[in-house]
């Protein structure tokens, strides 16, 4: 397996999702085995708690986008960080098979909980350094993932690499909404009534935990415009255009002859969601017909 940096030479300084949050840990270092601790301590409440905070609408959205944005018959899939394998459940189901998905996550914990519900393979291990050969996938999805990495750049190469030349990069993410009003909202349900919902469900205090971190890795998380420029660094071009059913589609990428995916952003609902859309185009293309043509 080469790894990122071999590509673009050496990677330089992490580029962290956010800073550390001293709260929960004390240096950058320490980030990956409490985050690693949390999920394994939370696993067996985890489908519960994301339920209730999708208000029993997050299975339904997950095939929608994965549909939405080019997922079907015919491509392999990897689903980075996929947990108990939410998102690798819809991606399933659209298909109609397991062996064209594979799933991967670095807590055992959450791993043993998809386990119980999928029958595609599940890897144990980290998107900064993906255990896949080169130009292997047609798409490469992350659910709500990234604020949980440990350098953004290196993830981002990593992804890159293990697509092929036409695939497709789907992250599905939660910012902080422009509006105050919205960012009033959504720091007041996941900060507070989430956390108390989860504890009084579950009967767990790390279930608990688990939702005040997700608030507050949302509220230091780099902007999307960041995430954009890293993905210039990884060799991406990004066209923004308008979808008639949201505020920001995802951007479209035109990839170099490297193969470079980038991440792009969209607001729903009150919460912006990062959904990138690797719409690349083959190193020789064809004309985009009409109705894939991306609007400017």
């Amino acid at each position: 397996m080469r790894k990122a940096a071999d590509q673009d030479g050496p990677v330089g300084t992490p580029t962290a999702p956010h800073p550390v949050l001293k709260k929960y840990y004390e240096s950058e270092d320490a980030r990956h085995g409490f985050v690693t601790a949390l999920f394994d301590g939370t696993a067996r409440h985890y489908d519960w708690v994301c339920g209730v905070g999708s208000l029993g609408s997050g299975q339904f959205y997950r095939r929608w986008v994965l549909r939405h944005y080019g997922f079907g018959g015919g491509m392999r899939l990897l689903d980075v960080a996929t947990g108990t394998g939410l998102v690798a459940r819809a991606a399933v189901r659209i298909l109609g098979e397991d062996g064209a998905v594979i799933g991967l996550d670095p807590s055992e914990g959450m791993l043993r909980e998809a386990r119980k519900t999928l029958s595609v393979p599940l890897v144990q291990g980290r998107v900064e350094e993906l255990p896949f050969g080169d130009d292997h996938f047609d798409f490469l999805s992350m659910g709500y993932a990234l604020r949980h990495m440990a350098d953004l750049k290196v993830a981002l190469r990593e992804c890159r690499r293990i697509l092929k030349p036409s695939g497709r990069l789907l992250l599905l993410e939660i910012s902080r909404p422009r509006s105050a009003v919205a960012r009033w909202l959504i720091r007041v349900y996941f900060q507070k009534v989430l956390p108390l919902v989860a504890r009084l469900g579950t009967g767990s205090a790390q279930a608990e935990l688990l939702m005040r971190y997700y608030w507050d890795t949302i509220a230091e998380c780099v902007p999307p415009e960041t995430i954009d420029d890293l993905g210039c660094l990884a060799g991406g071009r990004l066209r923004r255009r308008r979808a008639p059913r949201s505020r920001w589609a995802p951007q479209r990428v035109r990839r170099r002859e490297t193969g470079a995916v980038t991440p792009g952003s969209e607001s729903a609902r009150g919460v912006q969601r990062i959904a990138s859309s690797a719409g690349a185009i083959p190193l020789n293309p064809r004309r985009p017909s009409k109705r894939s043509r991306p609007r400017l």
